[in-house]
């Protein structure tokens, strides 16, 4: 996972997007990577008044298999769908989608890849390894560049993942919270969920586990 600095952010288009949450304010922006994202808010920007609470933020990737296609193996598909599920109940908020990260970076063939080594017996970060790339290639510079430019330095963030929320600290976006997003294990995820927690630091995948701290220094 690398780190990008906040750089300025294009706004390309903008325009109301009914999904069975509710209607959200859909915005494509790019960044410095040159790739069209997303972001999917409702009431924006969502900074709210001075000294109030801050918004309700998922930074999510991009997952054909999970989201399009329902596949088990991951649980990017029910995180992309209870975010904007917490974000349409409270009403105030913000999911980024970022493009152009599908497998945690590595592209869409890499990731097919790395399941066929998967079900050889590798689990996810020894399948990214062996095929040469690192375990995580992402970069949040595009979505903390696009809070920064809307206003927002400090979020209450939807994730399990510890390296997003110092990646985020790092390009200015601070989260005072950090809420769980619990995963349903099922039998082609029980590995995946289990590799996540233990070698990748995530916390939050089950009901009832500890979430992640802030970054409150």
């Amino acid at each position: 996972m690398t780190t990008t600095a906040p750089a300025t952010v294009r706004v390309l288009a903008r325009a109301k997007l009914p999904t069975r949450h509710g209607v959200f304010d859909a915005v494509c922006f790019s960044g410095a990577d040159d790739v069209e994202h997303l972001a999917l808010s409702m009431r924006t920007p969502p900074a709210g008044p001075p000294g109030g609470e801050p918004p309700l933020v998922r930074v999510h990737s991009e997952c054909l298999t999970g989201e399009a296609l329902g596949s088990q193996r991951c649980d990017c598909g029910d995180q992309l769908d209870t975010a904007l599920r917490l974000v349409a109940e409270e009403g105030r908020g913000m999911v980024l989608y970022l493009r152009g990260q599908e497998g945690r970076g590595i592209g869409l063939a890499q990731k097919i890849r790395a399941y066929a080594l998967q079900e050889a017996g590798l689990d996810t970060v020894e399948a990214n390894l062996e095929l040469g790339e690192p375990v995580d290639r992402r970069s949040y510079g595009p979505a903390a560049a696009y809070l920064r430019q809307i206003g927002i330095e400090e979020i209450r963030l939807l994730t399990n993942n510890p390296d997003k929320v110092a990646a985020l600290r790092a390009a200015g976006i601070r989260a005072a919270e950090v809420h769980a997003m619990p995963a349903a294990a099922l039998p082609a995820n029980e590995a995946y969920l289990a590799t996540k927690a233990e070698r990748m630091g995530h916390r939050g995948l089950r009901p009832g586990e500890q979430p992640l701290s802030g970054s409150a220094d």
